[in-house]
């Protein structure tokens, strides 16, 4: 038996990248998972059919995290089909890599909007399913403690704000629904992969271990926050950078 078995989880932005890993890693652990994307409907059912491989009940929903219409959509959906919900992972971001003087507000009004007040939306709705218990899983960032990189101001600042919301969600849902962040650095996503070689290869000289996280490696940590093993844990932010 896996340690989410029987756990019923959505994981935000999962047709890519770490929310997909989390998805596959959650259902080889026995949990019934929501994948939830916003554009990519053909990656979305190539992470259905990769679940079901794998023995798990899986259904894909189409979610702007930002567009609360579509997340009561989301949440009222997943409890029709599985009959309750026990795990939300807050996956789902966006970037705009843009110099600042270029940057517009609307950068900045859509990076909040998807990166921060789509965390609290799903939050909301989720904790209301969550009666009996849950977990919520919202993924941070290096950027928003003390990785700083100008051309994503507004990204560093969702991703602080994400932080300060888990620890808040923490107090204000425990003690039954615990609440908490994961903080990323480097990983191989698609998000990453048209940076450039030279700016690459910098990076990866300030990690300790000298390379770009898997996102499997982001995923198995998700699982450890769903899962009993982390009974004693809320408001807590993991950091998973390599050393950095």
């Amino acid at each position: 038996m896996g340690r989410l078995n029987g756990k019923i989880a959505i994981v935000t932005g999962s047709s890519r990248g770490i929310g997909k890993a989390t998805a596959i890693e959650f259902a080889k652990e026995g949990a019934k998972v929501v994948v939830s994307y916003v554009n990519r409907k053909s990656d979305a059912d190539l992470v259905v059919s990769e679940i079901k491989k794998i023995g798990s009940d899986v259904i894909a929903i189409k979610c702007d995290v930002s567009n609360e219409k579509e997340v009561k959509h989301m949440i009222n959906q997943t409890v029709k089909t599985f009959g309750r919900l026990d795990i939300l992972v807050n996956n789902a971001g966006i970037v705009f890599d843009v110099p600042f003087s270029k940057r517009t507000v609307e950068h900045w009004k859509k990076t909040l909007d998807v990166d921060l007040i789509g965390v609290f939306i799903c939050s909301k709705y989720a904790a209301q399913q969550m009666k009996n218990g849950g977990r919520i899983i919202n993924m941070s960032s290096t950027n928003g403690i003390n990785t700083y990189h100008p051309d994503s101001m507004d990204y560093s600042a969702a991703k602080a704000g994400v932080i300060n919301l888990t620890k808040s969600m923490a107090m204000e849902l425990g003690p039954k629904v615990l609440v908490n962040c994961i903080a990323p650095g480097w990983v191989e996503t698609e998000m990453n992969a048209n940076l450039p070689a030279d700016y690459v290869k910098d990076e990866t000289r300030k990690i300790y271990l000298k390379r770009f996280a898997k996102p499997e490696e982001i995923a198995k940590v998700a699982v450890f926050l769903a899962s009993k093993d982390s009974s004693f844990m809320t408001g807590s932010i993991v950091v998973v950078d390599g050393g950095m």
